[in-house]
């Protein structure tokens, strides 16, 4: 009887370490790549051409903001020139629409700028939504275990031959191609 137990006892004491031994042969080996997902969301062919209609955009928004600046300033010289000429209610009704204007100037500035941010984070969760795919291949074409997100707040430096940013812009250019149609919801306005 003792025997048995020894045997059973020495079976179970090796049943643990043959399962670590297949464990071990399959242990990640703790390589990490490193990208900028700034970088990727910007430089990528299909964010690069949203970076480009968002400038489009801001360079229309602030044509407008001049013409609209330029228009508050002309009302506010002429109601300096003008106000010891000017009727009461004249110089009433100028002040009032500086102030409307001055109003309007300030909403047409925060919408703008609403518009701009969230255009910018529609580019930033669109192609940061796609890049799990591209991570995975990206990994296996280099043999990573994981590709971590470098931030120079927490990350004092990586070594360059593990930054493989260009790797995953490039994977991903190749998985969504910038000719590709501009998905419905990217090309609609907020």
């Amino acid at each position: 009887m003792n025997r048995l137990l020894l045997t059973a006892f020495v079976a179970a004491l090796m049943l643990p370490a043959t399962g670590v031994a297949q464990t071990a042969a399959h242990t990640p080996t703790g390589k990490i790549g490193w990208i900028s997902i700034d970088l990727v969301v910007t430089t990528c062919d299909e964010g690069a051409r949203t970076i480009n209609d968002i400038q489009k955009f801001i360079d229309d928004k602030n044509n407008q903001l001049d013409t609209m600046r330029r228009d508050y300033d002309d009302l506010r010289n002429r109601l300096e020139v003008q106000a010891s000429r000017l009727t009461d209610e004249a110089r009433m009704d100028l002040e009032e629409k500086a102030v409307t204007q001055e109003v309007a100037l300030q909403r047409f500035s925060e919408d703008t700028q609403r518009d701009i941010d969230f255009r910018r984070q529609r580019l930033y969760n669109t192609i940061s939504g796609k890049l799990g795919p591209v991570f995975e291949k990206v990994a296996a074409d280099m043999g990573l275990d994981a590709i971590q997100v470098f931030d120079p707040q927490r990350d004092a430096w990586i070594h360059p031959d593990l930054n493989v940013t260009e790797n995953v812009i490039k994977a991903y250019n190749q998985t969504y191609p910038a000719n590709a149609p501009i998905m419905p919801s990217a090309a609609k306005k907020p």
